[in-house]
């Protein structure tokens, strides 16, 4: 479909605006309401739980987000996890990966804050690849496959995510 070309400013403005998919989805919800009650109402009540889900991890990001952009200014982020960061960077993104908590979608804003203030794109790829490893879980898996098994998973993902991070940059070096 061909957008805006031909089209009032009025139509123009609303294929471009925010409100196109919460008005498509209250219509959805009230052509399912008017069809299913039942169901719609069941619908409801899962989207409400998702949305109670999310509030409290997307609540403390942002305020980490306020902190981290009244805290670090471009230059101090671009010292310490910019071009050339070198090793210490690497196991502090590493640390924070496998520390972090919550969901991951919560985190995406931040990353692309940092990302934008001048973050290495390895940084935040090792950093998210290891969310993988999960310090309250290591006594479960250790109950489950024992300790050497999990100790040398948990250092080959470690080492796996500086690999991962250097090919990131690599590739998106190559890209631009």
């Amino acid at each position: 479909m061909n957008r805006g070309k031909g089209q009032p400013p009025a139509i123009k403005s609303f294929f471009n605006s925010r409100a196109l998919f919460p008005l498509a989805t209250l219509v959805l919800y009230g052509v399912v309401t008017a069809l299913t009650p039942e169901k719609a109402l069941l619908a409801l009540k899962s989207s409400m739980n998702v949305l109670l889900q999310m509030v409290i991890p997307l609540l403390l990001i942002f305020v980490l987000m306020v902190l981290v952009n009244l805290s670090l200014k471009p230059a101090k982020v671009a010292k310490f996890l910019g071009k050339g960061s070198g090793i210490k960077a690497m196991l502090l993104s590493a640390a924070a990966g496998i520390i972090s908590a919550g969901p991951i979608y919560a985190w995406y804003p931040l990353l692309k804050d940092l990302r934008e203030k001048g973050a290495e794109n390895s940084l935040i790829a090792i950093f998210l690849y290891n969310r993988s490893v999960k310090p309250f879980l290591l006594p479960v898996m250790i109950a489950y496959f024992g300790w050497i098994y999990v100790a040398i998973l948990a250092i080959m993902t470690v080492f796996a995510s500086f690999v991962v991070g250097c090919l990131m940059n690599l590739l998106l070096e190559k890209r631009s």
